[in-house]
């Protein structure tokens, strides 16, 4: 059964400006199954089949003699030949909405694109399923902590259990998983091998592929945690300039997030470190070993997942409105005071804690007046995003925000 999702309006947004509508994303999480269920009887091409590749890269030209638009290509990345003749179809037909792309690697195809196809094609990122998707609920607002933020959203609230967060944490947000007969561990040990056989081999030369998986475990173990390369290659037994490499190829395939700090001129002492998530805590899960929900709420790093999972779905909640640049940031300074996230929103700074507790207190956001003495921006409401079953005032100015309201 088909989830509908909240970014199919961006999608409609940009095929009405653009002549190209570009979907990336890491793989499995929806995009070819979006714009089938959006553009149902459009023409459609996949590269699984190696005649229709080969002819798509040998002989592009009559490849588009073949294919009439509109037309739906999957996983485009795999014959760049093609771009040319898309911009020639577009700027000879001067029409939009001729051609919805797909792709999970975004290192050459981007480059082919920004290229090729400037100005031609509307480029939106896609992550997995979100609480709001899988429940049901309409609300398509980029999360703010702010009251005609929480007004809006009280209309859609749908009661989230903590047993529930949990085994959503622990089964990440890839829609084939909504099915409860899938075998999460077949599923995700499947998922890595075609991962890292078909994209990651693509970007760069791994003699050992098993380095590269041992490399996400490494990884998936420091989700929430600030970057630091020394340590991961320590751990991989791999030169830092390779674990730059392998990091950045995270990235541009949607695996993981970089946080980044907040600083500006008065800020000397914040540290400038981002800040890396795992944003599929269903595979982070699966790579650093722990068997079901309940073992991972009890374990060790059931706090960081919790944050993981949190920082996740605000950042979609922001990239399903298309926003690609989400105002998002942390801040930590050399006294050690911490704010887990900064959301930037009509020139006002928002902070965020993210607790797993059910018993928040005001303690909890003594941080926050960090932000009370910066200069030339005013701070915001802001609270703590925790387990706690109802949305009530911690101060004046801040909240106690259940799971629900994300």
């Amino acid at each position: 059964m088909y989830i509908k999702r909240h970014i199919e309006d961006v999608v409609r947004k940009a095929a009405k400006m653009f002549s190209a509508v570009l979907i990336t994303g890491p793989r499995q999480v929806g995009k070819t199954t979006l714009l089938e269920n959006m553009l149902r009887g459009l023409g459609y091409v996949s590269f699984d089949n190696p005649v229709t590749l080969m002819m798509a890269k040998e002989e592009p030209g009559n490849f588009f003699q073949k294919h009439s638009t509109p037309l739906i290509i999957d996983e485009v990345q795999y014959a760049p030949e093609l771009f040319p003749y898309i911009k020639m179809a577009a700027d000879r037909s001067g029409e939009t909405g001729l051609f919805y792309l797909t792709g999970s690697q975004s290192f050459h195809m981007m480059k082919n694109v920004t290229e090729t196809m400037a100005g031609r094609v509307g480029i939106i990122s896609m992550q997995g399923l979100t609480l709001r998707e899988v429940y049901g609920v309409p609300c398509n607002k980029p999360f703010v902590p702010t009251e005609e933020y929480f007004s809006l959203r009280s209309k859609f609230i749908k009661d989230i259990s903590y047993n529930e967060i949990f085994k959503r944490i622990h089964k990440g947000h890839m829609p084939a998983l909504e099915d409860d007969e899938k075998d999460i561990e077949l599923f995700y040990e499947s998922y890595l091998h075609t991962y890292i056989q078909r994209d990651v081999r693509d970007l760069t030369q791994i003699g050992n592929l098993s380095d590269f998986v041992k490399f996400m475990a490494v990884v998936a173990a420091r989700t929430a945690q600030m970057l630091n390369y020394n340590d991961i290659a320590k751990d991989v037994g791999v030169s830092g300039p390779t674990i730059k490499n392998w990091l950045s190829i995270l990235e541009a395939s949607g695996i993981i997030y970089m946080l980044q700090p907040y600083f500006n001129s008065i800020t000397k002492r914040a540290i400038k470190t981002p800040k890396l998530y795992f944003l599929n805590t269903g595979l982070a899960a699966h790579l650093t070993r722990w068997s079901g929900p309940e073992t991972l709420e009890r374990g060790a790093m059931s706090g960081a997942f919790f944050e993981t999972f949190i920082i996740g779905e605000i950042l979609k909640s922001y990239l399903n409105a298309g926003i690609t640049n989400a105002p998002l940031y942390y801040y930590r300074d050399k006294e050690q005071r911490e704010i887990d996230l900064i959301i930037e929103a009509n020139g006002k700074l928002h902070p965020i804690e993210i607790k797993k507790t059910a018993n928040p207190g005001i303690k909890d956001i003594s941080d926050f007046k960090v932000l009370d003495n910066l200069g030339g921006i005013e701070r915001g409401s802001g609270g703590i995003i925790c387990t706690y079953k109802e949305k009530r005032k911690l101060s004046m100015n801040d909240y106690i925000i259940p799971v629900s309201y994300i």
